[in-house]
C-alpha cells in the first residue's frame, strides 16, 4: 500500500482534526488520531486499499457530531461528500465509496458495512481495550449526565459495557482476526469480575474529575 500523500495529511492536520476540539472528551483529537492510526494499520493487510481514502475516511468519520450524536454517521457522510478538498482530489466513485464507509462506521449498525473501507473504519473505531472504553464511557457520562453521582455513573457504565460489548451486546466485530475479537473476550471476563471492574472505574473516574 502506498504511503498517505503529504497533501492529504496536511489538510487533515490543519482543517479536519481541529474540528474535533468542539466535541465531548470521548470524541476529541485523541480519538480521531487513534481511528486514523488503527485504520492505516488494518488497511496494511490489504495492499490494494487506497491509503489516501483510508486516511480521509478515518479523519471525517465523526465530524457529523457537530449536529449531535443521533444522526452523526449520516451527517459525517454529508460533510465528507461536500468537502471541496475531497471533491478536488478524488473521483466521484471514490467519494461515494468513502461516504458509504463513513455512514456505515456506527457501532450500533447491525448491517455489515457496504465496502472494505467501511469495515476498516468500523473496526478501527471500535478499538476494544478495557481502560479506553471505560474512560470514554465515563467522559461521555460526565458530559451528558452531570446530575449523576459516582454510583450513578458506575451503574450507567456497567449497563453500557454490557449492552454494547457484553456476550449479548449489539456491537459486531467485522474482522475476526483483529485484536478487537481477542480483546472483546478479555472484556467479557472482566465484566464478571466486579471487584476489578470497580477498581478500574474508580481510578479512571477520579482521574477524570481531577
Amino acid at each position: 500500500m502506498k504511503p498517505v500523500s503529504q497533501e492529504v495529511i496536511d489538510y487533515v492536520e490543519n482543517e479536519i482534526i481541529p474540528r474535533y476540539a468542539a466535541f465531548d472528551k470521548a470524541h476529541q483529537e485523541s480519538h480521531v488520531r487513534m481511528v486514523i492510526e488503527q485504520s492505516i494499520k488494518l488497511a496494511e493487510h490489504n495492499p490494494a486499499m487506497n491509503s489516501d481514502m483510508v486516511y480521509i475516511i478515518a479523519a471525517f468519520h465523526d465530524l457529523g457530531l457537530v449536529n449531535g450524536r443521533e444522526n452523526h454517521h449520516k451527517d459525517s457522510r454529508t460533510i465528507l461528500e461536500a468537502d471541496e478538498f475531497v471533491k478536488s482530489h478524488f473521483t466521484r466513485k471514490q467519494i461515494v465509496t468513502m461516504g458509504r464507509a463513513v455512514e456505515d462506521h456506527r457501532a450500533s449498525n447491525q448491517k455489515k458495512p457496504r465496502n472494505g473501507y467501511g469495515m476498516i473504519v468500523a473496526e478501527a473505531d471500535r478499538f476494544i481495550e478495557a481502560d479506553t472504553i471505560i474512560r470514554k464511557t465515563i467522559q461521555y457520562g460526565l458530559a451528558n449526565y452531570p446530575q449523576l453521582d459516582r454510583a450513578g455513573h458506575y451503574q450507567r457504565t456497567i449497563e453500557h459495557l454490557n449492552e454494547k460489548y457484553g456476550p449479548k451486546g449489539y456491537l459486531k466485530v467485522w474482522m475476526p482476526w483483529s485484536d478487537n475479537a481477542k480483546n472483546r473476550k478479555k472484556l467479557h471476563v472482566l465484566l464478571t469480575d466486579k471487584k476489578k471492574l470497580e477498581e478500574i472505574f474508580n481510578r479512571i473516574f477520579d482521574e477524570e474529575n481531577e
